[in-house]
């Protein structure tokens, strides 16, 4: 008899909890407009530390698919940056863009770093 897989429910409660965490975010940091940076800098950075640091497949798919993949926001970056090309504001729409984009790849490496770093302590 073959088992069911847990997966669909580890993304489940991961989404859960990402989803509700962007959430807060986003009411805490919005008056700063800083709120899709903040989470797609930090969900990147707890991403490349749980790829990175020694956890089996079930916590990588509950934190890096599940929680991860619903705290971070593409489609909110997307929009925003659009929205600021639409109202004239080209350069702050490519500063965003490429601002994001550079500081979401620093966040992976940080946190791979970070994750690394585990894996030496244990």
């Amino acid at each position: 008899m073959a088992l069911v897989s847990l997966a669909p429910l580890y993304v489940g409660l991961g989404g859960a909890v990402g989803a509700t965490g962007r959430y807060l975010v986003g009411e805490r940091v919005e008056r700063t407009r800083l709120d899709t940076l903040v989470v797609n800098v930090v969900g990147s950075f707890l991403l490349g530390f749980v790829l990175a640091a020694p956890f089996d497949g079930s916590i990588v798919t509950l934190l890096g698919t599940g929680f991860c993949g619903a705290f971070t926001t593409f489609s909110s970056f997307a929009f925003e940056t659009v929205r600021l090309a639409e109202d004239g504001f080209g350069r702050a729409a490519a500063a965003n863009a490429v601002g994001t984009f550079a500081l979401a790849v620093v966040g992976v490496v940080a946190g791979g770093w970070a994750g690394s770093a585990v894996v030496q302590l244990l």
